[in-house]
């Protein structure tokens, strides 16, 4: 253990700690900072909450969530948005960005969902991965939030703080979900993805981090990212 000192305080780096011992501290710290993991999109079933999701693509939850209702209002089934015309779609989700495509999406995969489904959101990544505009991100956000079903979901603030945290190498999202799959216990996933993205937007950001509000950094971060980050 290393003293390690700052302009403001003192504080304590645990210096080679092992990605066990990491692993440990950080779940623990999640559960007390963030018992509750609400979904951050607003959605009334998994046909919303998977539009919400590809609403979300390059936009903001904030910026969605006052998009869906005017949308859910046309719209809020499969059955109901294959028969909304593309360029009404795409004037309510103007504002979310990449509008053309996520309106032309939203419409096909509606369509989709009533010939090849039912109408029903199938809880199968397979079959959510073949919609349109449905990557691997998407569904396994909708496979965990909507089906309870165990994936890990890796957006910009997992792939940056497993990173920042020393538990993966950042080469892409994939090995950063793999390593994240690999290093936590599956019981842990569909609540621990959404608590590392409450703590990435409050407590870790990718730019104007406040070094004594990352507890995390400070205790399990890699050696670049704490000497990058820490006062002088």
């Amino acid at each position: 253990m290393a003293h390690v000192g700052s302009a403001s305080n003192s504080i304590f780096i645990l210096v080679n700690m092992l990605k066990k011992d990491k692993v440990k501290l950080i779940m623990e710290t999640l559960e007390e900072l963030y018992p509750e993991t609400p979904i951050p999109l607003d959605h009334s079933d998994p046909y919303t909450l998977l539009v919400a999701v590809l609403l979300s693509a390059q936009c903001t939850d904030k910026r969605v969530n006052l998009v869906t209702p005017d949308l859910f209002q046309l719209a809020n089934n499969p059955g109901d948005m294959s028969r909304v015309s593309i360029a009404d779609i795409q004037a309510i989700i103007r504002p979310c960005g990449l509008s053309p495509a996520k309106s032309k999406n939203i419409h096909r995969l509606s369509e989709l969902l009533m010939e090849k489904h039912g109408g029903v959101v199938p809880a199968s990544f397979e079959a959510l991965e073949a919609l349109p505009g449905v990557g691997h991100k998407t569904a396994s956000v909708v496979m965990a939030q909507a089906f309870g079903i165990a994936a890990f979901p890796v957006d910009t603030h997992i792939h940056r703080l497993l990173f920042r945290w020393g538990l993966s190498n950042g080469k892409n999202v994939e090995q950063t979900e793999r390593d994240a799959k690999r290093l936590f216990p599956r019981e842990k996933w569909n609540a621990l993805h959404l608590q590392i993205i409450f703590y990435a937007r409050e407590c870790s950001p990718a730019r104007g981090l406040q070094w004594e509000k990352d507890i995390l950094l400070q205790t399990c971060g890699r050696s670049s990212e704490v000497k990058k980050w820490q006062p002088c």
